[in-house]
């Protein structure tokens, strides 16, 4: 099993890598420019965001990673690594964690809205400030946990 761990741990810090990479160019790129333009218009492409990143390539990074770390849990208790154990749960709770509590909520809540109305008017404002927030935790949390793990592989 200790054997398993080097591997499970560099699938993780690159998944990571990748995920924190993701999140920075959404953080320092994408956000920004939908608060450019008109509001109907950023809530319509944040909108088609949300429906286009539901695909293969990006599911499988995002669920691959959380399994794999969810392994790196395990194996860091068995095997008494602490920093491999430290490196898993800045993902788990710094990604999924803080995907699935707050960036998933406000994205839910902005697929229910028409873009043109005065609802989306209200809600687009405070979105687009809490959900690029908690995103750059969450890119944080992802550089942390594969600074962590390539650290502690190396």
């Amino acid at each position: 099993m200790d054997q398993l761990s080097p591997i499970v741990g560099v699938t993780c810090a690159i998944g990571a890598g990748v995920m924190g990479g993701t999140m920075f160019a959404f953080s320092v790129s994408v956000m920004p420019a939908l608060r450019r333009l008109p509001t109907a218009q950023g809530i319509t492409a944040m909108q088609a965001i949300n429906v286009a990143i539901m695909n293969p390539a990006f599911l499988l990074l995002f669920f691959g990673t959380f399994v794999a770390n969810l392994l790196l849990v395990v194996l860091a208790l068995v095997t008494g690594a602490p920093w491999l154990l430290l490196g898993a749960l800045l993902y788990l709770v710094g990604m999924i964690g803080v995907t699935a509590a707050f960036n998933v909520p406000l994205n839910t809540a902005l697929d229910k809205i028409q873009p043109t109305s005065e609802a989306g008017a209200a809600l687009w404002g405070h979105y687009l400030t809490r959900w690029t927030t908690w995103n750059h935790i969450r890119a944080f949390a992802c550089a942390a946990a594969a600074t962590v793990l390539t650290l502690t592989l190396a």
